[in-house]
């Protein structure tokens, strides 16, 4: 049994293709069929019901998955570990940035650590920051660039980076627009265009109205909060965004509350980070 079998088991049972697997594991999907068959043969047990091209895990793949992922974590941390004893700063950094984050907070954080650091591979995911939280809790990356969430697992740990300020925004051509302040009951007879209900800024807003027992008016939503702006804009509904996207094309209302979001890097309590990590956590952290 090889590590590299056990993780083409782990891609094909996340993605339940063996297609996806092989494009995430940059190898060719007879390569990741070839290793998965190997290690049904090495079991004496089948892993995976392969019916009308779906697939799905067998009982016994079910049993073995959660220890083949515990297996795979260990080995690449004790190659992480190997690796640091050197102290030197080379290798693949395998990382998560949420959207926002990439667009607004990285770029010189990014320049500056290709800089310092040119030997290291970067392999960065561009995903929603709940995605990226996932991949921190299932050990595919080192750490997550993302919105911190109010509440994190006992497994995972997490440190704040920025205080991203949040603000109620309109339309120029909304009704709203020719108010400075509102109140939030009187915003909530409004259409509002927000990120998805598993947001953090999603649930920022959302505690603000329970606690006058009002309700939220959703007229539209996407995790993309680029997407949110141009709704704003085109006079959809009111929104929540970061100070860092507003411009002249949006109207700011003040509602008497002070709202922000923590952004931050989040890091498995069981992962040893590479030195590349630490030194991309740390860049993070000082800016």
């Amino acid at each position: 049994m090889d590590i590299l079998s056990l993780q083409a088991f782990i891609a094909v049972a996340r993605y339940e293709s063996f297609s996806k697997a092989s494009e995430r594991l940059f190898v060719t999907q007879p390569a990741v069929s070839k290793r998965v068959a190997g290690l049904e043969e090495e079991l004496g047990m089948r892993l995976f019901n392969r019916i009308n091209r779906q697939i799905s895990l067998t009982e016994a793949g079910k049993r073995l998955l959660p220890k083949a992922q515990e297996l795979v974590n260990q080995a690449a941390d004790m190659q992480r570990f190997a690796t640091n004893l050197n102290e030197d700063i080379a290798g693949v950094l395998s990382i998560s940035v949420s959207h926002h984050i990439a667009l607004h907070r990285m770029p010189p954080l990014l320049r500056e650590f290709n800089l310092r650091h040119s030997k290291v591979e970067l392999d960065i995911h561009f995903e929603d920051s709940e995605q990226a939280f996932h991949a921190v809790e299932q050990g595919d990356i080192e750490f997550a660039a993302i919105t911190l969430p109010l509440e994190l697992p006992a497994n995972l740990i997490a440190d704040i980076a920025w205080q991203d300020d949040l603000e109620i925004v309109v339309g120029l051509e909304h009704p709203l627009a020719n108010h400075k302040k509102v109140d939030l009951s009187v915003l909530a007879e409004y259409s509002c265009v927000l990120p998805g209900v598993e947001t953090e800024t999603y649930q920022i807003i959302q505690r603000e109205f329970e606690t006058l027992g009002l309700s939220s008016k959703m007229q539209m939503s996407t995790n993309n909060l680029q997407s949110l702006k141009m709704l704003v804009v085109a006079g959809i509904g009111w929104s929540l965004l970061p100070k860092t996207m507003l411009d002249k094309q949006l109207h700011t209302l003040d509602c008497n509350r002070t709202l922000s979001r923590n952004l931050g890097v989040v890091a498995h309590k069981k992962r040893s980070l590479s030195n590349a990590a630490q030194a991309m956590r740390q860049l993070f952290l000082d800016n």
